[in-house]
């Protein structure tokens, strides 16, 4: 066998060295990425206490011009789906409730109500010679698909306004009970977050966004009251009074349905 002149061994070990530290590199830049810092590039409340990011994410919401809300809401029993859309000005949007639809609006302290005929028939009005019936059923047919202004004074203002009102909205809804804690991090669609819950979950859970600021993006309320979606925070939206041919207004107080 020939030996390698010098040079050539020379060149060859140089090679092989080349080589071997390509792999180590190789090696550990995979290894590497666990030790990377997963606040890198966020907003940095993911490094906070779960007290400091609940009261950073309750000001970014209150500090926002508007929010949409969607989802479940359970409350007294009763199941309400929600898409509202709602700023200091006001909030438009539709409510689920038993099987019935309606739409709210509010302009101002201007409250309006708008659903299809089913949801204004008396039933109570039904039975006999049917006429009550018949009665509610073409009073209930005027008012398809018009917007019925609700008086302030009607006890229904009071039920129905708070889904038209940003702060009650989210006072109401970001409240976590009991002892705060961060949880995992995650992504809600494509942005970044950070999980914190309230007794351990049994209080609720938020996940509050680590890309800009930390606004609330899901909540999973306690005790089973329901999951909502925040979303289009900052997005304004037109809210302004109905046209009068589709306005109705029965004065102090709203028709019994």
């Amino acid at each position: 066998m020939t030996a390698l002149p010098p040079a050539s061994r020379t060149r060859r070990a140089a090679l092989v060295s080349a080589m071997c530290a390509g792999l180590v590199v190789g090696v550990t830049s995979l290894t590497g990425c666990s030790s990377e810092d997963p606040d890198a590039g966020t907003n940095g409340v993911g490094k906070l206490p779960a007290s400091k990011i609940q009261s950073k994410s309750s000001k970014a919401a209150q500090d926002a011009s508007a929010v949409r809300l969607s989802g479940t809401v359970v409350s007294k029993d009763h199941t309400y789906t929600l898409d509202m859309r709602v700023k200091d000005e006001g909030g438009t949007g539709s409510v689920t409730s038993k099987g019935q639809t309606f739409q709210l609006l509010r302009v101002g302290e201007q409250l309006y109500l708008k659903a299809d005929s089913e949801f204004w028939t008396h039933k109570k009005g039904q039975g006999g010679d049917g006429k009550g019936a018949q009665g509610d059923e073409a009073a209930a047919a005027k008012l398809d698909g018009k917007y019925v202004k609700v008086p302030k004074g009607d006890p229904a203002y009071q039920q129905l306004s708070g889904f038209t009102d940003k702060s009650v909205l989210l006072d109401g809804m970001l409240t976590l009970h009991g002892e705060l804690a961060k949880g995992d991090r995650g992504k809600t669609g494509s942005t970044r977050t950070i999980k914190i819950t309230g007794d351990e979950g049994a209080g609720g859970t938020l996940d509050v966004s680590l890309d800009g600021k930390p606004y609330p993006l899901r909540l999973e309320r306690g005790g089973h009251a329901g999951t909502l979606k925040l979303t289009d925070w900052g997005k304004d939206f037109r809210a302004e009074e109905p046209d009068k041919t589709e306005l109705v207004d029965y004065g102090a107080q709203l028709p019994t349905s």
